[in-house]
């Protein structure tokens, strides 16, 4: 999901949950970025997503706030039908396509869908959803016994590169902001201590992203929270620039996947 930077943001608005920031339009100017640098999944937590749901080819999967449909052709390339449900109009155009894929304007708390899916997944999105009203709608939408997939790449604080890149962006932006988001996969709790959902379960994956020289720029400024334009933005590319040459080229930005599951109860 994605609009104007968040670094416009008022002090205040940083203690605003989320969805109510604007996560419709958010990130409208970052969705080349976005396509183009943003990290993977890895194939094990794909599988462990999928694992026991049957045949994948018989599946039909509803991707939520589903970005630039990075997480949507993952899953798709293993057979599964994907509805890709993403409010903006930026993101969706540009989307890679994929046979299996299919993109549909929408938001996770009113899809819009009325046949039955066998598994919803939100991949770095719940988090901007108002989570009590698209939990509802997840079970709405679920096959009795459906499941719920979360995933968050997390930056793995125990990596210098890492906590380097971090640190460079700490400089630009506000540092409240960064810490909100980068522990997104605390909002999984709404869906542990949700009535609708039942086997509530949680996996973790190693997940690495070998980044180049632009790469390392874009995937930055695929953040919703960081400058792209005035002094604050010639500071994050300058520094950025002098992180990788310090590194001489070897870089990789390190995470932790979570992935949170549950399956819907009977209505």
């Amino acid at each position: 999901m994605s609009d104007s930077s968040a670094s416009d943001s008022s002090p205040s608005d940083l203690f605003l949950p989320l969805h109510s920031q604007n996560p419709q339009a958010r990130f409208s100017d970052r969705a080349e970025d976005y396509a183009k640098y943003r990290p993977s999944y890895p194939v094990a937590a794909i599988s462990a997503m999928l694992a026991e749901l049957g045949d994948p080819a018989e599946l039909t999967a509803a991707d939520l706030g589903a970005g630039t449909g990075i997480a949507s052709r993952l899953v798709a390339s293993q057979g599964v039908r994907v509805i890709a449900i993403e409010p903006n109009a930026a993101m969706r155009s540009a989307a890679q396509p994929h046979p299996n894929v299919e993109f549909r304007a929408g938001t996770a708390e009113q899809t819009g869908l009325e046949a039955p899916v066998d598994l919803v997944f939100c991949t770095q999105a719940f988090h901007w959803f108002e989570p009590v009203a698209a939990l509802a709608e997840f079970h709405r939408i679920l096959q009795p016994g459906g499941r719920v997939a979360l995933i968050w790449n997390d930056r793995d604080r125990e990596d210098e590169f890492t906590n380097q890149y971090t640190e460079v962006i700490r400089q630009v932006s506000d540092p409240r902001y960064i810490e909100r988001l980068d522990r997104k996969a605390a909002d999984a709790q709404s869906l542990q201590q949700s009535q609708l959902f039942e086997n509530y379960r949680a996996e973790r994956f190693a997940n690495e992203h070998p980044l180049d020289r632009a790469g390392l720029v874009g995937v930055a400024l695929s953040a919703s929270y960081v400058p792209k334009s005035g002094a604050a933005y010639q500071q994050l590319v300058s520094g950025l620039q002098a992180l990788y040459d310090r590194w001489q080229g070897e870089v990789r930005l390190a995470y932790q996947t979570h992935l949170f599951l549950a399956e819907a109860k009977p209505a």
